[in-house]
């Protein structure tokens, strides 16, 4: 086993198993996982989906997750951790925007099982960065830095673009209208915008009248347009809570709720905890699937 971890927020690790062992969750955002060699299932609440050489998954921080392994297999997790954002480094980024970027890809997958690139030249690009990656960690040490993070910041822009073009949303299976996922991808790019997430403008971009907008939304995801906004912001505000140190009147500012008063009153209507108890449980609540809460499979 190798664990290259001096780039923090990023963990590399390359590891050759026979036989699966829960690994820790907590302190990540997700894992990118590249299988090198061999054969077997993935397994994510309870759905299997067969894996083999070059494939990718996401592994998102929660224990329900594991890997049946019928041959030997060598894994190799790209960990994005959460130590980036919540101490002050060297590193010459935006802090900010990857923050954003690392938060849309768990927010927005939907940790399902299955592969996480749907095309030949994007799984190509991400394999030579993860080689690139893996060989600048064992030659260079801390004096690549500076290239691992930008290779870093472009395996997120190969995995924004993969869950955009894909169905990661929780939407009807038997749905044929694909303006429900264009409008889901834009909702979830707007999150923190809230004039652009009105009625009115929703309405304007998807070329429909505004009193039909909540109806078809409401049709098409079995949820009022509003309760989904707010439950997609919700997400953000537990991801920020453990995984970095913006304060509550930060949170509240950025996602667009009146005050902290409004956030925390909000927060504990929808989770059904506040956010001080949340915080000291240090666990994803609202998002966790329903089968993620249930029996955990090791």
């Amino acid at each position: 086993m190798q664990v290259l971890e001096a780039y923090k927020p990023f963990e590399i690790q390359e590891i050759k198993l026979t036989d699966w062992k829960q690994r820790p969750v907590k302190n990540n955002f997700f894992e990118l996982v590249l299988i090198k060699t061999g054969e077997g299932t993935q397994c994510i609440n309870y759905n299997d989906y067969a894996y083999e050489k070059n494939s990718m998954f996401l592994l998102p921080p929660l224990k329900c997750h594991s890997f049946n392994i019928e041959k030997p297999t060598k894994f190799v997790f790209l960990k994005f951790t959460d130590s980036f954002f919540k101490n002050v480094n060297r590193i010459t980024i935006d802090r900010n925007e990857w923050f954003k970027e690392a938060s849309y890809i768990l927010s927005n997958y939907n940790q399902l099982p299955g592969d996480i690139i749907k095309n030949d030249i994007d799984r190509n690009h991400l394999e030579s960065l993860i080689n690139m990656i893996l060989q600048e960690s064992r030659n260079y040490g801390k004096e690549s830095i500076n290239l691992v993070t930008s290779l870093m910041t472009s395996v997120l822009e190969l995995l924004i673009r993969n869950i955009k073009k894909s169905n990661y949303f929780k939407i009807p299976e038997k749905t044929s209208d694909d303006r429900i996922t264009k409008m889901l991808t834009y909702i979830n790019e707007n999150i923190d915008k809230t004039e652009l997430l009105k009625i009115g403008n929703l309405a304007e971009v998807f070329m429909m009248s505004p009193t039909y907008v909540s109806e078809f939304f409401k049709k098409q995801v079995n949820m009022p347009l509003r309760e989904y906004i707010i439950k997609a912001k919700l997400k953000l505000v537990e991801i920020r809570l453990l995984n970095s140190d913006f304060t509550l009147t930060q949170i509240a500012d950025e996602l667009g709720f009146t005050d902290v008063s409004h956030l925390s009153k909000t927060f504990k209507r929808y989770a059904g905890t506040s956010i001080r108890e949340f915080k000291n449980n240090g666990e994803y609540m609202l998002l966790k699937r329903a089968s993620c809460s249930s029996n955990i499979r090791a």
